[in-house]
Formats: structure tokens, C-alpha cells, sequence
């Protein structure tokens, strides 16, 4: 193989590579402006208003299996980035019995996959996530008055055939 050949290679794979790490929410530098957000990681899935700034919510789902919260102050400079789809995360925030459809909306974005059962009155809200390179479901049980009533982690049943 020919150098030039072989240097045009290694300079595709350093585009391809950095244009992967470009829409990388967690790469964001501090302080940076909402339109520089924007530029970087492209539209939102959904932008709220805070009360002490604003957010612009990047969801992956309902294939992916990450939610970054990208959180603003009132000067409208980036404060923080949290992927929120996490156990350890939902458990510490997700408020059985105070939130609502609304909050789980604000926090976690749509789901992936909205189902009903016969032993819940309301709706079951699944969002897909990795803990540990483990496929996992959260599902978030809203009731019929839009209200949080349990929170219930699974790991994703993959059948044997296509595990490798």
C-alpha cells in the first residue's frame, strides 16, 4: 500500500473520530452560550424554561440509550450536562408520589416505548439505558392523574441466539 494512501486513511478516521466526539454532550465546554450548544450538537429534542435558567434536552431514545440534561443560567451560559438515564441518578431524583408526567417530560424526555398492563392503572413509560455495558429498562409508572407511582429497573431480555 502506498503512504499517501495510507495517510489519507489515518486522516479520514481522525475526521470520522472527531466528528463522533463533536455530539458529545459531555464534552461541552463550561460557560459556553446556548447558540454554541446548538451549533455543536444540533436541535434539541425539547427545550424547557427553569427556574433559575433554561434546558435543552438531548434524547437519544428511543434507540439510543442516553438523556442529556444541558442546563443553562440566567445569563444563558452552559452550568452543567448530566445523562440522566442512570439508576443511581433516577433514584436520587425521581420523586414517587410528587412528580409528574410533566416533570418525568422536563427530566427524562419521551420514552422510548409507552405500554399498559392489566395490574396498573395508568400508563408504563420504558426508557432504555446501559449501566455497566448491561442493557437495562427503566419504567416509569404515571397513573391516570399524571402522577409518578413507582420506578422499576429491569435488565433488557436479549435472547441467546443474538448474544455474542
Amino acid at each position: 500500500m502506498k503512504p499517501v494512501a495510507v495517510l489519507r486513511g489515518i486522516a479520514l478516521l481522525a475526521l470520522v473520530w472527531l466528528a463522533g466526539c463533536a455530539g458529545m454532550p459531555e464534552r461541552l465546554p463550561s460557560g459556553a452560550s446556548r447558540e454554541q450548544v446548538i451549533e455543536r450538537l444540533g436541535p434539541p429534542s425539547a427545550e424547557y424554561a427553569l427556574a433559575d435558567g433554561s434546558r435543552l434536552l438531548y434524547s437519544r431514545q428511543p434507540l439510543g440509550r442516553q438523556v442529556y440534561n444541558v442546563d443553562f443560567g440566567p445569563d444563558g451560559r452552559l452550568r452543567r450536562v448530566v445523562q440522566v438515564l442512570d439508576t443511581n441518578w433516577m433514584l436520587q431524583h425521581v420523586a414517587i408520589d410528587r412528580w409528574t408526567r410533566d416533570d418525568v417530560l422536563r427530566h427524562l424526555g419521551r420514552p422510548a416505548l409507552v405500554e399498559r398492563v392489566a395490574r396498573f392503572d395508568g400508563d408504563i413509560w420504558t426508557y432504555r439505558y446501559l449501566e455497566n455495558n448491561n442493557e437495562r429498562l427503566a419504567h416509569v409508572h404515571i397513573d391516570r392523574a399524571g402522577v409518578v407511582r413507582k420506578l422499576l429497573f429491569l435488565d433488557e431480555f436479549t435472547p441467546p441466539s443474538d448474544r455474542s
